[in-house]
């Protein structure tokens, strides 16, 4: 379905909406006492940008952060799969990472710290009209982008819930996003996970079958898909610093949620997309407005059990909760910015 023709509004015109002033009487926060808070013990923070178009709040971030005090904000372009290698490297100071790697990697030891959910509902699963339910994956190919990697790692959690070994049942093929579509468009693969904009493209060239969209289906629309995480020693040296950051990114994620078009427009203005409808789609149809709701514990907790059952995994879902979280900065802000 075409997209509608959306007023578009400026950069400038914008940013003078989301300053901290601003932004608390665009979303009804109630002020807070700023000067009261010491700044940030480092003035730089850098974040990783990929091609995904559901981290937009990481990019709608930016002037906030400026507001937080942190004079250097840097974007370091990562593909989606070095998300947790660039926070164990130290390349990215925060990042919003998907819950499965993240697990795999604390799995083995890296410092790594979860910080927050940011939302819901951002992958979909397509397939042929041969796969109408996940357990049509048995005896199945499937593309994924690299082993162990985020739709690797989610489509072995979906298998695994519903009793399918991954590691035998399916067979997987290593493709990027694009050449899957290809592939799968060919009927040379039986499915593949996408994430915008790659999902909105196969829906706009009818592109396969939706199996599973995130967003609406259980349980997987109950559980974070994306979460911000930080390199554990970045977060114990600069405690004030990790919560400024944290409002200014959890703000911007409500402005997503509340406006979509302005902020689609952002970040087709500052090039972190191309296409503006893919944009505008993604952030009306991502559940932007549920990190206050939904524990991020639970989503730890689930992934952690169905990796254990796939055979990824070793640890146990409390050992890696208690040695890779950090919710001191959530719930302060949870009270802080209330709606």
């Amino acid at each position: 379905m075409r997209m509608q023709h959306v007023r578009r509004f400026s950069r400038r015109r914008f940013l003078r909406g989301v300053t901290l002033a601003g932004t608390a009487g665009l979303l009804g926060f109630r002020p807070r006492p700023v000067v009261a808070e010491p700044p940030p013990e480092t003035t730089r923070l850098r974040l990783r940008s990929t091609p995904s178009l559901c981290l937009a709040p990481m990019y709608v971030a930016e002037e906030l952060l400026r507001g937080e005090g942190f004079t250097e904000v840097q974007y370091v372009k990562q593909s989606i799969g070095e998300a947790e290698r660039g926070l164990v490297s130290r390349e990215v100071d925060l990042g919003t990472v998907f819950s499965g790697p993240f697990l795999l990697r604390l799995d083995v030891g890296a410092p790594l710290v979860m910080l927050t959910g940011m939302h819901v509902g951002c992958f979909a699963l397509f397939g042929t009209e041969r796969v109408r339910a996940i357990h049509d994956l048995k005896g199945k190919t499937v593309a994924v982008n690299e082993w162990g990697g985020v739709e690797h790692v989610l489509l072995a959690s979906m298998a695994a819930y519903i009793g399918l070994d991954p590691r035998t049942d399916l067979t997987w093929d290593l493709h990027p996003p694009a050449e899957a579509m290809q592939l799968l468009a060919a009927g040379q693969i039986d499915a593949c996970m996408a994430f915008p904009p790659f999902a909105q493209e196969l829906r706009a060239k009818q592109i396969g079958r939706v199996v599973v969209d995130s967003a609406v289906d259980r349980p997987w629309s109950q559980y974070f898909c994306c979460i911000v995480a930080g390199n554990k020693e970045f977060v114990r040296q600069h405690p004030v610093a990790t919560k400024r950051a944290l409002r200014a990114i959890l703000k911007a994620t409500d402005l997503c949620a509340l406006e979509p078009t302005r902020a689609a427009q952002l970040i087709v203005d500052k090039g972190y997309a191309t296409r503006y409808d893919y944009a505008l789609q993604t952030l009306q149809e991502v559940p932007y407005n549920r990190w206050r709701e939904d524990d991020p514990e639970d989503t730890l907790r689930f992934y952690a059990l169905r990796l254990h059952e796939a055979g990824m995994i070793k640890n146990t879902p409390q050992k890696l909760i208690a040695q890779g979280t950090d919710w001191r900065y959530l719930n302060q802000l949870k009270k802080e910015l209330k709606g």
